[in-house]
């Protein structure tokens, strides 16, 4: 008699979730990473290595401290720079973050 005034509650069906679609975030939020940030270092990296590898005597370069001067020696790992005449200083190539163009030490 009180079913006629009161329905009944059941409950709900358990949602299914759908393989693809419950991973589809992460997808997306993956895909987003790669675009904006994996993606274009691993672009400046290659550039980097490229413009190192092809570093030779008397280019002038900027290292990652601040430093201009002028290649004397390349090495494997290591170059010499004359800062200034008498100033000679062994860095690493990687410390090595442009090249300028030909004599802009002269300018300054």
């Amino acid at each position: 008699m009180l079913d006629f005034f009161i329905s009944n509650a059941w409950a709900a069906d358990a949602p299914q979730a759908g393989g693809i679609m419950s991973m589809l975030p992460l997808f997306i939020l993956f895909a987003v990473f790669w675009f904006f940030l994996i993606r274009p270092q691993m672009k400046q990296a290659k550039e980097h290595k490229t413009m190192v590898e092809a570093l030779a005597k008397g280019d002038e370069i900027v290292t990652n401290g601040g430093m201009l001067g002028k290649i004397k020696e390349v090495g494997d790992n290591f170059i010499l720079l004359e800062i200034t005449k008498e100033v000679q200083v062994k860095i690493q190539k990687n410390a090595i973050s442009a090249t300028m163009p030909k004599g802009t030490i002269k300018t300054l």
